[in-house]
């Protein structure tokens, strides 16, 4: 007998009810089970109820946090009251051992409990001194307790935690990171050479310590990363509207730095800013793309050439008809122009010829 709500259960069969609440609103419950063509509870399509959506930047982090470990700061205990105390326990403590000592010697029975509270007294300023921790601006200490992470210290200055804690540093200061030269194909398929420099810094430090292994040996990987695959976006250079490395360099930064922020957010670093310091074809198409360079600045001068002896030329027709200084006819008129032209888009110097009369005049 099978559960009339869903087919080819057992009866006592219950709905699918989520573990964690946060769970049940990103992945709603799937209803009944898609069934195989043999009875079996199916698999189903990328169309299923409660299926992931896509990213709607189209840019997947390299890294998804399982936890939801964030920083959370702790201002910690006086530095400077704490080292007092300490000093007072020390000096304190060997002062009492040296009375200790001294009433022993002349057969006192406190001698002995005075030593031992004295080594007690040495003992706990010791622990006290080991809780002291110096904090520098832009520096923080993370605190664990036996692995259990407590809280983050951002307090510049002298601040004391418990003895038992470890109190790991990590620098908040604004830092740089010049990826090498790349060797990329652009959109093209040209091979080009690409560099860029990132501006970053940490701003969670719980994330950037237990969300990867080496947050900075991460943050050059996916630089590197984004880098590349900006490169292969877009090509090197384009007569079209279309942006290229070349010649939208504000536009394709602004594009890199938010490909490397999503990739890197999930490790609490943001980024910046980031440029590219290196954009060049690869030295096997360099003279190729050199000479391909060199005849369009060479078609775009002649092109503006030509479009300013044209209006020369018939600034020339228009005068002479206006002050009837001679009278042309057709003929006359495409020779003048021959000759205006060829003497205006000519790239050498011309020859004046005389013309001393006809053959017949001889």
């Amino acid at each position: 007998m099978s559960n009339p709500n869903y087919p080819g259960l057992p009866p006592n069969a219950q709905p699918y009810e989520p573990q964690y609440p946060n769970h049940a609103q990103q992945y709603p419950n799937p209803g009944p089970p898609q069934m195989g063509p043999s009875g079996q509870p199916g698999i189903a399509g990328p169309d299923r109820p409660g299926a992931t959506p896509p990213s709607p930047t189209g840019i997947e982090p390299a890294f998804k946090p399982k936890t939801e470990l964030r920083e959370h700061l702790v201002s910690g205990g006086s530095g400077i009251l704490m080292l007092i105390l300490a000093l007072g326990l020390l000096l304190g403590g060997v002062l009492m051992f040296f009375v200790g000592v001294g009433l022993a010697a002349i057969g006192t029975g406190a001698g002995g409990l005075v030593i031992f509270l004295s080594i007690i007294a040495i003992i706990v300023s010791l622990f006290t001194f080991k809780g002291l921790v110096s904090v520098s601006p832009g520096d923080a200490r993370v605190l664990q307790l036996f692995g259990r992470y407590t809280g983050t210290i951002r307090n510049p200055g002298l601040r004391w935690a418990n003895p038992f804690k470890s109190k790991r540093r990590i620098s908040t200061r604004i830092r740089n990171h010049e990826t090498s030269t790349l060797k990329v194909n652009d959109l093209d398929g040209n091979p080009i050479e690409i560099a860029a420099v990132v501006v970053w810094r940490v701003t969670d430090t719980a994330m950037a310590l237990f969300e990867v292994d080496d947050f900075e040996a991460f943050v050059a990987i996916q630089a590197e990363t984004a880098v590349r695959h900006i490169a292969n976006t877009y090509p090197y250079d384009t007569d079209a509207e279309s942006m290229s490395l070349r010649d939208n360099a504000e536009e394709i930064t602004g594009k890199l730095s938010t490909e490397i922020g999503v990739r890197v957010a999930s490790a609490g670093v943001e980024i910046l800013e980031s440029r590219i310091t290196h954009l060049a074809y690869a030295p096997e198409i360099a003279q190729a793309m050199l000479q391909r360079q060199q005849a369009t600045a060479v078609v775009a001068a002649r092109r503006y050439i030509v479009e300013g002896a044209v209006g020369m030329v018939e600034l020339a027709l228009d005068r002479l008809g206006e002050r009837e200084v001679v009278e042309l006819d057709r003929d006359s008129k495409a020779a003048m122009v021959s000759n205006l032209m060829v003497v205006l888009c000519g790239d050498r110097g011309t020859q004046p010829v005389v013309n001393a009369g006809s053959a017949a005049s001889r």
